[in-house]
């Protein structure tokens, strides 16, 4: 009896080994044939699954979305709805820092789908979308925090290139730019948003 295999736990997989093959060897060599080795798969069998290596690629940088998604909707959730504003943008913000092993995973794949979005339409509407849904996220988050007379697009824009920065801080360097720093420097940021009482 053939061996029945879930196709969207099978698509997750192969998404999985393009992460590994772009973590150790480069996007450059995230091939259907390097992946489906990666996948102990035949090339012929990843097609099965992907009519394309495009289609693979905006999958996989779609997971990285996704499960970012999914864990904040988590922690928020156990949050509940009375939580204070200043815990609830710490939280949020903490998951889209590289603050453990899977998030920096997350965060060397997203960094290299970003530099190849450059040249890539496909991944570049993905890439915009991304950052559309952060500008946004960092907007909420913002607007729970300041007081009057603080520019909300400003602000928003702030909390943004600190996220951002701090990731390629933490890609670039690891050994400088640590979980502890990224919290210090994000706690500091978001404490100083709130009116003065």
């Amino acid at each position: 009896m053939p061996k029945v295999v879930d196709p969207q736990l099978r698509r997750t997989e192969l998404a999985e080994a393009v992460w590994r093959v772009i973590r150790r060897d480069s996007l450059e060599q995230a091939s259907v044939r390097n992946v489906a080795q990666e996948a102990g798969l035949s090339a012929g069998s990843l097609r099965h699954y992907f009519g394309s290596q495009s289609e693979l690629m905006v999958f996989a940088m779609r997971m990285v979305i996704d499960r970012i998604e999914q864990r904040i909707e988590q922690r928020t959730a156990a949050l509940g709805a009375e939580c204070d504003p200043l815990r609830r943008a710490e939280t949020v913000v903490a998951e889209l820092l590289p603050l453990d092993a899977e998030r920096r995973a997350e965060n060397e794949v997203w960094l290299a789908f970003t530099a190849r979005s450059m040249t890539d339409a496909t991944l570049r509407a993905l890439r915009e979308e991304s950052y559309d849904r952060l500008r946004d996220g960092c907007r909420g988050l913002v607007s729970g925090l300041i007081g009057p007379g603080r520019d909300l697009e400003l602000e928003a824009a702030r909390l943004h290139a600190l996220v951002d920065g701090l990731a390629v801080h933490a890609a670039m360097r690891p050994d400088t730019c640590t979980a502890e720093s990224m919290r210090a420097a994000l706690t500091v940021h978001l404490s100083e948003l709130r009116p003065e009482s």
